[in-house]
């Protein structure tokens, strides 16, 4: 069943009015028709509602049935990933969405080589957003997630240590992730590094403020790579799968 995510302002009752982009979408590319079921998001409450009236660039639908989206973790997980060059932020969004995430926060740490001005900022975090939408739409998510930044790596480290969980990803070790106890926690942080990983002297900061270095393995990953995995092993750990 399609899906689509909505604001407060589609929602009035039992009816919900599609406007804009998803409306044409609705009616010319998917050729739905009136009677079809369809699914609305919001705050990570499903909709399942029935197509009433139709034109063209508005939909309109009636709910039948709401109840919490199944899909969502009970665990708020937040990648804080150092800003990597080209294209991946955007795999790695699409990828952290699709397993679970609810926020993912850009960086900038000592060895990230993209550095963006604020007004290139601004077209990649819209960009972003958009990429996050999609990949929550495919994988059946309640809630798009949150695309923040890009923070300095203090005002990163200073959001990661407010979790119930804190974790830094380090290549030169720290405990196993399947070491960690995620009963009772609400709220997950996990800081991964850009393509040179972390400088010492960042690592040390993140440690004496609390955030635990964890290890993945053997095997060193890739910056892109990372967030990814981390991102599965935690929903794996914490029961979210």
């Amino acid at each position: 069943m399609p899906r689509f995510f909505i604001d407060e302002t589609a929602l009035c009752g039992d009816i919900i009015t599609v406007r804009g982009g998803d409306a044409v979408h609705i009616g010319r590319s998917l050729r739905m028709k009136t009677g079809d079921s369809i699914t609305f998001c919001r705050e990570g409450t499903d909709f399942v509602s029935v197509i009433e009236k139709m034109t063209s660039d508005e939909v309109f639908c009636r709910v039948v049935e709401k109840a919490p989206s199944s899909s969502e973790p009970d665990l708020r997980l937040t990648i804080y990933q150092a800003l990597p060059k080209q294209d991946k932020p955007e795999l790695i969004i699409q990828k952290c969405t699709e397993l679970g995430a609810a926020r993912i926060v850009f960086f900038i740490s000592k060895r990230c080589v993209s550095r963006p001005d604020e007004k290139s900022a601004e077209k990649k975090l819209a960009r972003w957003r958009k990429v996050a939408e999609e990949a929550a739409k495919q994988s059946g998510r309640g809630n798009i997630p949150e695309i923040c930044g890009i923070l300095s790596f203090d005002e990163a480290v200073n959001e990661l240590c407010g979790n119930d969980i804190s974790l830094l990803c380090y290549e030169n070790g720290g405990e196993r992730l399947s070491d960690i106890d995620f009963s009772g926690k609400k709220t997950c942080g996990v800081m991964i590094g850009a393509e040179g990983g972390f400088d010492r002297s960042e690592a040390d900061m993140c440690c004496e403020k609390g955030a635990v270095p964890i290890w993945l393995g053997k095997r060193i990953l890739r910056c892109e790579t990372c967030p990814i995995a981390v991102t599965a092993m935690i929903m794996l750990s914490a029961g979210e799968v």
